[in-house]
């Protein structure tokens, strides 16, 4: 990670995430969003933000590990870094699954 030039690093990195944040909220719709990501992310970021997404997806659904690693194409330990996430993350996962269960 680089080293940035601001007095509290924490705070400071805080800030920009906030900033980045707030460009994606301001997206309108699938285009836009997937035109941004094409342009900030490499295709392997998008691919593993991907991959991630599709894992915590079967999990949430109960699927094994195993069988998550083996129809994704996922590493094991990166199906159970997923799942440490999902359970005891920030939550982020966990949002965006009850609503997309909402939704449906």
């Amino acid at each position: 990670m680089k080293k940035h030039l601001m007095h509290s690093p924490e705070k400071g990195r805080r800030i920009l995430e906030d900033d980045l944040f707030e460009a994606i909220m301001s997206l309108k719709d699938k285009r836009e969003c997937r035109a941004f990501f094409e342009d900030i992310c490499t295709p392997a970021e998008i691919e593993a933000l991907v991959d991630r997404w599709q894992v915590a997806r079967l999990l949430n659904r109960e699927m094994p590990y195993r069988a998550v690693s083996e129809k994704t194409g996922v590493s094991l330990a990166t199906v159970t870094r997923v799942a440490r996430f999902l359970y005891n993350g920030s939550r982020g996962y966990r949002t965006i699954l009850d609503r997309m269960d909402v939704k449906k």
